[in-house]
């Protein structure tokens, strides 16, 4: 197989978060067209992206020692065009319990996003507390696919999306408070942690549930809390706002397995889209 090529029996998120070593810590990857949102990558595939470089690179220094990110915390400086991008890393903490390390995506010469990951062994024991949202293991079946008909958006294409239509208020032309719920999970595959991980960002953005903001949101700051290995099935979203104002706005994103465990909890602070006139 040439270098760089994935084969197509290779399922879409597998194939997507290829990561191929160029020695002394750098990885290359390749952000392709089925995980972007129009021109640009999807912001949830590339912390994907770093996190599976930096941890790549903790394995290399210190095999089996810590297999599982904990935490992936990214600065997104600028959005990345689909090609060839190349990750650094620098491992900051190799430790018993917890290791981190720094990771830098670049493209053209230039630095696109910065992360850092905390990296361990999640827990498999049950939770002594959790408050979480009460939503179906399963897509009602009222659930909307959005990779069906003209209304295609974000990651439909590339992973099996559903959406909760009571909370889709913008998919009606309808305007609602900025919570959205759904559920998601890989294509041919079986859900795992890397892909927990992009489901924190894997919902539309909620103001476009406040009437007439709709368009690009870009994300300037993310981190994700990974707390658990997801058991098979799909996984529950809620995605919900704080406070949308002076042109920017948060969304917490709830993220619950098949068994009815939190597995990643996101945050982000993201850039609201221009009112329409």
């Amino acid at each position: 197989m040439t270098a760089g090529v994935v084969p197509a029996t290779v399922p879409p998120f597998s194939a997507a978060i290829e990561v191929h070593p160029l020695g002394e810590g750098r990885y290359r990857a390749e952000l392709g067209p089925l995980w972007a949102v129009g021109p640009k990558a999807h912001g949830g595939l590339l912390l994907v992206l770093l996190a599976k470089a930096g941890l790549a690179r903790l394995d290399a220094d210190a095999p089996g020692a810590a297999p599982d990110p904990l935490a992936v915390s990214a600065d997104f400086l600028r959005a990345p065009d689909l090609g060839s991008v190349e990750i650094s890393t620098e491992v900051l903490k190799l430790g018993r319990t917890a290791s981190v390390v720094s990771t830098r995506m670049e493209q053209g010469g230039k630095l696109m996003i910065t992360a850092t990951i905390t990296a361990g062994r999640l827990a498999d024991d049950e939770p002594l507390y959790a408050d979480l949202p009460n939503m179906p293991a399963e897509p009602t079946p009222d659930a909307v696919d959005p990779g069906v008909g003209a209304a295609t958006f974000g990651l439909a294409k590339a992973c099996e999306l559903r959406c909760d239509p009571e909370t889709f208020a913008f998919s009606r032309g309808e305007q609602g408070p900025p919570v959205l719920q759904g559920w998601v999970r890989p294509r041919d595959e079986p859900v795992d942690v890397l892909f927990a991980l992009l489901a924190g960002d894997a919902l539309p953005p909620t103001v476009f549930n406040l009437s007439g903001r709709f368009g690009w949101a870009p994300t300037v700051q993310l981190t994700a809390l990974l707390r658990g290995r997801p058991a098979p099935g799909w996984l529950r979203l809620e995605s919900r706002s704080t406070m949308i104002g002076g042109g920017w706005f948060d969304e917490d994103v709830t993220v619950i397995d098949a068994a009815g465990r939190l597995i990643c909890q996101a945050r982000q602070l993201a850039l609201a889209p221009t009112k329409r006139p």
